[in-house]
């Protein structure tokens, strides 16, 4: 796939809140998940496919509601691209969240070899 295809697919499975089938088809076993600075409830830095499964497993539990998912086109530059993620949800305990996000992707050899996230 190129970097365009890869965008798109992720830009469709997010927009579903798919965000598990994307870390399978799109990610490489390798890959690298970086956290905004001051997200406590996540290290910094997960290595791995399996470890960034793993984060996202602990984001779902700790969510008891997700909707409202808008996402962006991607905006592709040679092997990166960038989309926005805007979405409400509702914490486990009830604090409600509308969240916004500029997340930054590198793909190598059709896989995405990172993410970057931005709030």
């Amino acid at each position: 796939m190129t970097t365009q295809e890869i965008a798109n697919r992720l830009a469709e499975l997010c927009q579903k809140g798919d965000f598990e089938t994307a870390q399978k088809e799109l990610f490489a076993d390798d890959a690298v998940s970086i956290e905004p600075h001051g997200t406590p409830e996540f290290e910094k830095e997960t290595k791995g496919k399996e470890a960034i499964k793993k984060k996202g497993e602990k984001w779902n539990a700790m969510v008891e509601k997700f909707d409202n998912a808008k996402v962006s086109q991607p905006l592709v530059a040679g092997n990166c691209f960038a989309i926005t993620i805007q979405m409400h949800v509702t914490m486990k305990g009830g604090q409600d969240m509308d969240m916004t996000e500029l997340c930054v992707y590198k793909v190598k050899d059709g896989k995405i070899t990172s993410e970057q996230f931005f709030m």
